[in-house]
């Protein structure tokens, strides 16, 4: 191989004609491409959180306004993410986020009112490690992220309200208004009378006062047996006051709720309140 040769094969090693020369260049064509660091942001911000939705889309949802009016009203910083106003279009949001319009929180979702007649043994609570919770009843209700409204211990039985309007669940746990409800109570003894009227009374248990609406014996049953009406989110009252005059509790099944019955609902099942139903509860 003559030397022409040689310089000729050294002159396309600085050139093009070598691959592993050429990806080292930076000639035009060939410059590695850079990433907008900045468009990138806005897109992390805007899709945090999974399966996010476009906050305009989620306000328009709320019924309050259409999503071009919503786009008005970020802008206008009206609308707050989690505690921060949020003013960037195309910002997104998960249907946990505490959304507020003008101070006020929104949900996206179609309300929902069910009740259910619980059986034994299920707690009341949304949480996942509490064993058999109300919630693995009502699973299939609805697909609104539904909370139950107020308390029952693990083995009373009877109504419980769940709902997403937080309006309804502030009027029904307020502590002046309260959610008003008549438990059957099954004793393990008779209630004496005057014990009865000592409670119908009010009693100071370790320097906090208990009260309920009206007390009084079941109609056609032992006095070991009562109808116990009260404004309480819980129910734990109820043992706190027996256990406090030496009766132990044997069951406890809450029959009316916020004035729902559990008539034609068996135990265990649920049911969509009615527009009459809702009504009324609107109207407490």
């Amino acid at each position: 191989m003559s030397r022409h040769q040689d310089g000729k094969r050294d002159g396309k090693a600085s050139g093009r004609g070598s691959n592993n020369m050429r990806s080292k260049s930076n000639a035009r064509g060939n410059a590695p491409i850079k990433k907008n660091t900045a468009a990138s942001s806005r897109t992390a911000t805007a899709s945090s959180g999974k399966g996010g939705i476009r906050l305009n889309k989620y306000i328009s949802n709320s019924g309050i306004c259409s999503r071009r009016e919503a786009d008005m009203y970020i802008a206008t910083g009206q609308v707050s993410v989690n505690g921060e106003i949020i003013n960037e279009m195309g910002y997104k949001v998960n249907l946990d986020d505490d959304v507020r319009f003008d101070g006020r929180r929104i949900n996206p979702e179609s309300k929902a009112y069910v009740l259910l007649n619980k059986p034994k043994g299920f707690s009341v609570t949304t949480s996942n490690y509490k064993g058999m919770t109300v919630m693995d009843l009502v699973a299939s209700a609805t697909k609104s992220r539904i909370q139950p409204v107020g308390r029952l211990g693990r083995n009373a039985t009877g109504l419980i309200l769940f709902t997403n309007d937080e309006k309804v669940m502030q009027k029904l746990t307020n502590s002046k208004a309260g959610l008003q409800r008549l438990f059957h109570i099954e004793l393990d003894k008779n209630l004496k009378g005057e014990d009865l009227e000592k409670i119908k009374k009010g009693l100071t248990i370790d320097g906090k006062k208990y009260e309920v609406e009206d007390l009084k014996y079941v109609d056609g049953a032992p006095k070991k047996e009562v109808g116990l009406r009260m404004r309480n989110i819980g129910s734990s009252l109820i043992r706190t006051v027996f256990e406090h005059l030496d009766y132990q509790v044997v069951r406890v099944d809450c029959v009316t709720l916020a004035g729902l019955t559990k008539k034609d609902l068996p135990r265990g099942k649920y049911k969509h309140l009615s527009e009459q139903e809702i009504n009324n509860l609107m109207m407490l």
